[in-house]
Parts: structure tokens; sequence; C-alpha cells
């Protein structure tokens, strides 16, 4: 097997003797590589307009950021670690930062699922000043990042739009008690758990695969949101979306707690400018501007029909979601789950 910069990282993740190789320092202890030259990672392909914008303007922030000599090497797009392998490498220290998911990561770092709770996406896509920089939540948030050294720059400006239950023609959801016996595709474990009450398949693929599973009746359906949508053209392979919010997540900037905490100061400065920067253009150019503008056209043009849930679907949900609830606040503890929610929903 040829010696790559992604293998290395993939099999023996802060290797230093693959830094020889490939002749870049960025693999190499803090301590050991220049303290301007960063090495970043996002999964996420351009096709995905309305997400992949801001991480790009926030690394070409970065680079012309004038106070500081600063070389990025970005690599978006899965070019050098998947979504699952983001997360490993930056604990690694093979990588200076990452943009990621907050739902995909939500098993490893639970505080993360406030973002993608049924029953308080919704809200918090209503009320983004709630995980605004400063702001209680997001501090609260970090606080328990803290314990695991991570540290998230800024929570993209808010919650995107919630993701919704899409299916096709042939397996049609238009109401939760048609979910039963079906098989669907879904990526947050909050999502999932809720769902189990209908006697749901979950099934997790990558979305990468999810046009084919749709068009071979490997899923009847997907949770998803309107950027996986558009962004995998699976539109043409879906008739229905059911709009309940199901689940939700940012997409935010994340390094680790120690190596944001001895970044030099204009080095620092640099990082705070992006993600302000980020935080303005990130849910709010996704939300406001790309959704309502491009992709919602496209998807009625497809001819996909548009479902408003009923009040008793909604109530039955609801009622759905209180054990997923229960369930995080165990795994955060009683103290801090309680009041994430209260904060997410305004009780604090």
């Amino acid at each position: 097997m040829s010696v790559t910069r992604r293998n290395l990282l993939k099999y023996s993740l802060g290797a230093t003797a693959g830094a020889a190789v490939l002749g870049t320092g960025s693999l190499l202890s803090p301590s050991a590589r220049a303290a301007t030259t960063l090495t970043g990672v996002y999964y996420i392909p351009p096709s995905y307009k309305a997400i992949s914008y801001a991480p790009d303007g926030f690394v070409q922030r970065l680079r012309d950021y004038k106070g500081a000599d600063i070389k990025v090497d970005y690599y978006p797009s899965g070019q050098l670690l998947k979504a699952d392998e983001q997360l490993p490498g930056l604990r690694s220290r093979s990588v200076d930062f990452m943009f990621h998911t907050t739902s995909y990561i939500t098993r490893s770092v639970p505080i993360l699922g406030i973002t993608t709770l049924p029953g308080i996406v919704g809200v918090l896509y209503e009320h983004p000043e709630r995980l605004a920089k400063g702001s209680p939540l997001f501090n609260l948030i970090n606080e328990q990042l803290a314990k695991d050294n991570l540290y998230m720059l800024n929570a993209g400006g808010g919650v995107l739009q919630p993701e919704y239950i899409w299916s096709t023609k042939a397996s049609p959801v238009r109401q939760l008690e048609d979910l039963r016996g079906k098989k669907i595709r879904v990526v947050g474990f909050e999502a999932t758990m809720a769902l189990e009450e209908y006697g749901v398949a979950a099934v997790r693929i990558p979305s990468s695969e999810t046009y084919l599973a749709l068009q071979r009746g490997t899923v009847d359906a997907g949770v998803f949101n309107i950027s996986t949508v558009v962004g995998r053209s699976l539109q043409e392979q879906l008739a229905y979306c059911y709009q309940l919010p199901t689940t939700g997540y940012t997409v935010a900037p994340f390094m680790l707690r120690d190596r944001w905490d001895s970044l030099e100061p204009e080095l620092k400065t640099a990082f705070e400018q992006a993600s302000e920067w980020y935080a303005d253009n990130f849910a709010p150019y996704a939300n406001n501007e790309v959704y309502p503008n491009e992709y919602w056209p496209k998807v009625k043009a497809a001819g996909v029909e548009i479902i408003a849930p009923s009040a008793e679907d909604i109530a039955s949900f609801n009622k759905a979601i209180q054990p997923v609830w229960e369930h995080w606040v165990e795994e955060v503890g009683q103290e801090v789950g309680h009041r994430a929610i209260k904060l997410a929903l305004g009780e604090e």
C-alpha cells in the first residue's frame, strides 16, 4: 500500500513517523511544529452549498488574517478524514480544528445532544440567540466539553432548519402511523430513539449511499435536513415531506481545549475573527437565504408533496420524546441536563 497522508492519519493517528515521509509538520506534536501551521478538516462536499459556504469562508479568513503569517492546510469533502474519523483525529492532535455536525457525535460527546433533541430543535431554530457565543447555554456546553478537553468556538449561529421525514412514492409517510414497519434512514441517536415508539426499523447509512438506497427500496424513507436532500439530489427519489421536526443539528468548529488555551494572542485573534464571521454566516445563510430561495423551490419543482403534521400527531410525538429527554438527562447528569433544557426552552 502506498504511503499517503490519509492512510497515516487513518491507521496511525498522530504518528510522527509519517510526517517525515509527507514533508509536513502538521502531524507532529504541538511543541514540534510551527504555531502558524494549522490543519483543518470537514467531510461535507461542495454540493452541500448551504453548509459548505461558511466553513470555506472561515478558512479563508484565517488565511487572509494580517496579524500573523498563517498557513492553513484544509481538507474538506472527507479528503483527509471521513466523518467518523474526525473526532479521533482531533483528539490525537493529528489535526488542529474540525467542522462537525453535532448530531453525528452525540454518542461520544453527549452534551451536544441539546442541539439535536426532538422537541428542543424547533425552539432553538426559532431562537438562535440561545446558542450565541457567551449565552448561558453556550457557556454550559463548553463547560462540559472542557471536561473532555474539547472547545466549541461557536454554535454556527444556531441550529439549521429541523430534519423532517421524507418518503418515497412507494412507501408514503403522511402521518406518524404510516411509519410502522418502515425502514427509515436515521443518523442521530436521539431521533432513532424517538421513532422507536412507532415500530420503525432504523437504518444508518452514509448520505452518499442514500440515493441508491431509496431507489432500490433498501430504505422507504429518511430523516433529512433539506441540505442532504438537495446536496444528494434525493428529491429525484422522494415524493413526500412530512414536516414533523424530528431532530436537528448545527455544524460547529471545534478544537482541543488545551490547544485553544495555548494559542498565541495573534493566532487566537485570527480564530476569533473567523469564528465571529462563521456564526453570522452559517445557520443564518442556510436558513434565511439558501433554503427558502433555492432549496425548497427546487424540492417543490421536483413534485415533492409537503405535508404538515396534525395536532394529534404533534401531541403523540411530544409524548413519545419524553423518554428521549430522560435518557439524555441521565447521560449528561441531572443538574446539567435539566438546566440545558430550561435554557434551550427559554425557561431560565
